[in-house]
């Protein structure tokens, strides 16, 4: 081979390796719409796969290029599965980057406090992301969070984990919780503080809520409890209106009116705080509360102090109906 053979390669060589470096650290393809590429790269992938999806999806111009530079940089042996958003232009060492580092689209799906198993359901049914269908778990079952998803993930795999949060939660409440509580078991602990979460927004107040409730057990009292009569009649979907006098009157085995002790089940799924309150409530003589008028409760020890506080919240109610239009007599309940 001649000398001019081999400078012609060399510089062939060089003009290669450039336009190598070129594409992978210089700027990549524009994204076909908007400001980013989504790309998902399914779990198990292969190497040549997932370049492969990324030439496809434009976000590199190279997947042989691709796959060197992952070979060369020892990110072949930790690219991440997932969902990515991949903004325009970018090059080919940030997109091996952020596959290495698993740098995915995060998704958050919310399950408030005190919604039930159905509305959990519902929640997740509702979810663009997820995949698949979840059964409805038994009430209380599920802890209410914010959960990290990915795109694809089973709707059942993202129940389960809510579950298993549940029990892990009380796993490490339970054997922490007040001596002499009278309920034995931790489903029993869940059904009083799903009572306590629905009979109360205020976080400050979940604690001496569920005193007077484990007050009224110790000493015999029914719990006497409004949340628990909605369940009754709807399993726990809201009425959008006040209790009627002929529903606080209906006997199911839900009405604390009626029935001594606990419900059968939780009325809905309590979070950490409310779980927390039942197994170590303060120590008060309350066993009475009603609405104050300003979105908490004020509390009594007596049954004379709370006639002078319902007596007080009815003329609050009072104040109010005569500022608002007419509507359908109902009969609001104090909850306590």
């Amino acid at each position: 081979m001649t000398f001019s053979a081999v400078a012609t390669l060399a510089v062939v060589g060089l003009v290669l390796i450039f336009g190598a470096l070129w594409l992978y650290q210089g700027p990549g393809p524009a994204a076909k719409a908007g400001d980013v590429t989504t790309v998902v790269l399914r779990k198990g992938a292969s190497l040549p796969e997932i370049a492969s999806s990324l030439e496809r999806g434009g976000v590199i111009r190279s997947s042989s290029i691709f796959m060197t530079a992952a070979q060369i940089t020892g990110a072949a042996r930790s690219l991440k599965a997932g969902e990515y958003d991949f903004k325009s232009h970018a090059s080919m060492a940030r997109v091996l980057d952020a596959i290495r580092h698993g740098r995915i689209v995060r998704h958050m799906i919310t399950i408030p406090e005190g919604v039930t198993s159905d509305m959990a359901v519902d929640i997740l049914e509702r979810s663009t992301v997820l995949t698949g269908s979840a059964p409805t778990p038994p009430e209380g079952a599920i802890l209410p969070e914010t959960y990290q998803v990915q795109r694809g993930e089973d709707r059942a795999a993202v129940l389960q984990r809510m579950m298993d949060d549940r029990d892990q939660l009380l796993d490490e409440l339970w054997p922490h919780r007040q001596k002499g509580l009278p309920f034995s078991t931790k489903e029993e602990a869940v059904t009083l503080a799903s009572i306590v979460e629905k009979e109360t927004g205020l976080a400050s107040e979940r604690p001496r809520v569920a005193a007077v409730f484990v007050n009224r057990l110790r000493t015999g009292m029914r719990l006497g409890s409004d949340p628990t009569i909605i369940y009754g009649l709807t399993r726990g979907r809201p009425l959008g209106r006040g209790i009627l006098l002929s529903e606080l009157q209906r006997q199911t085995p839900y009405n604390t009116y009626f029935i001594d002790g606990l419900p059968p089940t939780p009325i809905a799924n309590p979070g950490r705080a409310a779980i927390a309150a039942v197994l170590n409530p303060p120590e008060t003589g309350d066993l009475y509360f009603v609405a104050d008028g300003t979105g908490g409760h004020v509390f009594a020890r007596t049954y004379a102090e709370h006639e002078a506080n319902v007596a007080k919240w009815r003329q609050v109610e009072r104040s109010r109906a005569a500022k608002a239009p007419s509507k359908p007599a109902v009969t609001p309940l104090s909850g306590g």
